[in-house]
């Protein structure tokens, strides 16, 4: 649907901290801020419906003007529904990385990005397995964090999931700090990432102690 070529050299930034999208995978937010309601209404304009989901960096002194992470992934508006008190159920699916060139505080009431994409021209590329991705081990690791943190999910999908779907899912899902969410965001490919994510996972599992029942 894309190509590098296609892709709008300005984009909106919508910055939320511990949040992560990764591409070809989808996120849904509930918007209510009259100002990302604005740019929502301002993005449904555009051709590309494009948002950029970027996390601020910590420790911010001032208000209003984003201080942000130098890459963050754009995602397609692909779903929208407006509730009766004006708020937006909304869903984004991850189009590309991008890196930020300067960030933008004119007249409107978010900020938008200037934006350049050619790091990242594999993310528009079709999903394709992973052959050297270690399925059966990443399995047994991601069994045991989620018993340790203690959270539900659909394990039969999850196991029948396609390798970039379970490693970008996870990786999006998992309770990381936002410093971890970050550097999932910025490996190169989804390997890498499978190898970040079970690293993550794993110095969890030796902080805590890990239960011997089995998930479902």
């Amino acid at each position: 649907m894309y190509s590098l070529s296609s892709l709008p050299e300005k984009i909106p930034l919508f910055p939320l901290n511990d949040v992560l999208l990764l591409p070809h995978s989808r996120l849904p937010l509930n918007i209510f801020e009259p100002r990302y309601l604005t740019m929502l209404d301002d993005v449904m304009k555009t051709d590309h419906r494009l948002i950029g989901m970027i996390q601020p960096l910590p420790n911010q002194e001032r208000v209003g003007d984003p201080q942000v992470h130098t890459v963050g992934c754009a995602g397609r508006l692909t779903s929208f529904t407006e509730t009766s008190d004006r708020r937006y159920m909304i869903s984004l699916t991850g189009v590309c990385r991008f890196h930020v060139q300067r960030v933008n505080n004119g007249f409107l009431p978010y900020a938008t990005s200037d934006i350049a994409w050619g790091n990242f021209g594999l993310d528009l590329q079709p999903v394709q397995p992973e052959p050297a991705f270690d399925r059966e081990r990443f399995l047994a690791v991601l069994e045991r964090y989620l018993q340790v943190m203690d959270l539900s999910t659909d394990w039969r999908n999850l196991k029948d999931a396609e390798d970039a779907m379970l490693i970008n899912t996870m990786s999006m899902m998992c309770p990381f700090t936002p410093e971890e969410k970050q550097a999932l965001l910025e490996t190169q490919t989804v390997m890498r990432r499978s190898e970040t994510l079970i690293t993550l996972m794993e110095f969890a599992l030796r902080e805590n102690k890990t239960p011997t029942g089995r998930l479902q």
